[in-house]
C-alpha cells in the first residue's frame, strides 16, 4: 500500500474519530441498545410465557375422583373440589382470571374408567377441563393438568415405559446446541449490522464531499484517482467493521436470554481459528458493500439522497440474510460461493455450524476480491468523470 493511500485513509479515519458524536452512535451504541433490546424483549417473552415458581395454580373440579386427586397432590397441586350446582359460577371465575383452571368429571369416574371396554364402541368416560388461554397462569395449569391427565390414562394399560430412569437422554451437547442456534440466527444479523454501519459511513465519505464541495479539492491534486478509491474505500470499511463488531458483540452476549435458552450456550464452544476464518469472511463482505454504496454514493447529489439510492441494496442485504434461517446447513456445491454477500452467508453458516470447507472459505475470499476490485475499476473512472463528480 503506497503513501498515497494511507494519506487518503488517515483523512479519512480523521474526519469520523474527530467526532465523538459519530463514534457514539455508529459504534458504540449499536452494540449497547441491541444487548438492552434483546434482554429486555427476553425478560419479556419470558414473564409471558412462564409461571413464577412459588405461584400456586387455583384449580377447581367437579366430582374429583380419588385418583385424580392424588396424582395432583404428588404433583404438588391443589385442587378444590365443587359441588356441580356451582359449574356456571366457576366457569365465569375463569372467564375474570379469578379460577385457573375448572374441570368437571363424570360422576364415579374410577368405577366408569375400570369398567369401560374399548371393543364396546360405546363413549369413553369424558373429562371437561374449561381454562382461559388470555391468562398465562391458566394455560400453564391447562397444560399440566392435560398432561397428568394423560399420564393416567397411560398408566391404565401400561405395556412399558418410555425413558423412565432419571438420566439425560437429549445426547445433544452444548456445541451442537450453540452451534445449531447460531448457524440460523447470527449469518441474517451479522449482514444486517455489518450494512448498517455501512451506509451509517459511505453516504457521508462520498455524497457528503459532493454536497460541501470538498471533494473537487481532493480531486485537483496531483493525486491519482484510482489511490483516492482506495484509500476511501479502506478506511470505511475499517470504521464499518468497527460498527458490525459491536453489534455482533451485544447480539451474541444477548441472544441466549432473548431465544430463552439457559445458560450453557455461549460462544465459547468457538475457537481462535473459527473466529479469524469469520473475521476474514466479514472483511471481504464489507469490502463488497463498502464499495456497492460507495458506487451509489458518487451518482447522488445529497447525502440524503444517497440514502435513498441504496435503499434496493438494503432489501437485497436482507433477503440474502433471510436465507441462513431456511434449508439445512451450508450448500455444498462450490458454485453458490462464487455470488457475492450469499456466498458470505453460507461461508458463515459452515464455520457456526462447524462444518468448515476451506476451499469455499477461499472461493468466497476470492471472489469477494475480484468484485471489490472491479468497483474500485468503477469508483476510479466515476471520480475521472466530472459530469458525475461536479453534477450539483
Amino acid at each position: 500500500m503506497n503513501q498515497t493511500i494511507i494519506t487518503i485513509m488517515k483523512k479519512e479515519l480523521a474526519r469520523f474519530f474527530g467526532d465523538s458524536r459519530m463514534v457514539m452512535t455508529t459504534i458504540l451504541l449499536p452494540g449497547l441498545m441491541i444487548f438492552l433490546m434483546y434482554n429486555f424483549m427476553g425478560d419479556a417473552i419470558s414473564s409471558q410465557v412462564s409461571v413464577d415458581e412459588e405461584y400456586q395454580m387455583k384449580i377447581a373440579a367437579v366430582n374429583l375422583p380419588a385418583s385424580i386427586e392424588k396424582m395432583a397432590e404428588q404433583g404438588d397441586l391443589e385442587v378444590k373440589d365443587m359441588d356441580a350446582d356451582q359449574e356456571k359460577k366457576a366457569k365465569e371465575q375463569v372467564t375474570s382470571q379469578d379460577l385457573d383452571l375448572f374441570m368437571v368429571f363424570p360422576e364415579n369416574f374410577d368405577e366408569q374408567v375400570a369398567e369401560y371396554d374399548i371393543t364396546s364402541k360405546k363413549a369413553a368416560p369424558e373429562v371437561e377441563v374449561y381454562y382461559n388461554a388470555a391468562s398465562t397462569e391458566s394455560g400453564t395449569a391447562y397444560d399440566t393438568m392435560t398432561q397428568l391427565l394423560e399420564t393416567y390414562e397411560g398408566t391404565l394399560c401400561n405395556k412399558f415405559d418410555v425413558n423412565r430412569e432419571d438420566k439425560e437422554y437429549n445426547l445433544a451437547t452444548d456445541k451442537d446446541t450453540a452451534g445449531s442456534m447460531f448457524a440460523s440466527m447470527l449469518p441474517m444479523l451479522l449482514l444486517i449490522f455489518l450494512y448498517s454501519g455501512c451506509i451509517a459511513v459511505a453516504p457521508e465519505s462520498i455524497a457528503g464531499e459532493k454536497e460541501r464541495g470538498t471533494i473537487a479539492t481532493l480531486l485537483i491534486t496531483p493525486v491519482k484517482r484510482g489511490d483516492i478509491a482506495i484509500g476511501k474505500i479502506s478506511a470505511l470499511s475499517l470504521i464499518a467493521l468497527l460498527s458490525g463488531a459491536s453489534s455482533a458483540l451485544g447480539t451474541i452476549l444477548s441472544l441466549p436470554k432473548m431465544m430463552q435458552i439457559d445458560g450453557n450456550v455461549s460462544a465459547n464452544v468457538y475457537q481462535v481459528s473459527d473466529y479469524l476464518l469469520l473475521a476474514v469472511v466479514i472483511l471481504s463482505t464489507v469490502l463488497i458493500m463498502v464499495t456497492l454504496i460507495s458506487i451509489i454514493s458518487a451518482f447522488a447529489k445529497t447525502i440524503k439522497e444517497a440514502q435513498t439510492y441504496v435503499t434496493p441494496l438494503m432489501v437485497l442485504v436482507l433477503l440474502v440474510g433471510i436465507t441462513a434461517m431456511f434449508g439445512n446447513g451450508a450448500k455444498a456445491e462450490g458454485f453458490y460461493y462464487l455470488v457475492p454477500l450469499y456466498n458470505s452467508v453460507q461461508c458463515m453458516i459452515s464455520i457456526f455450524s462447524f462444518e468448515i470447507v476451506p476451499v469455499h472459505i477461499i472461493t468466497t475470499v476470492v471472489a469477494n476480491l475480484a468484485v471489490t476490485g472491479i468497483g474500485v475499476f468503477v469508483l476510479t473512472r466515476m471520480f475521472h468523470s466530472e459530469k458525475i463528480i461536479f453534477t450539483k
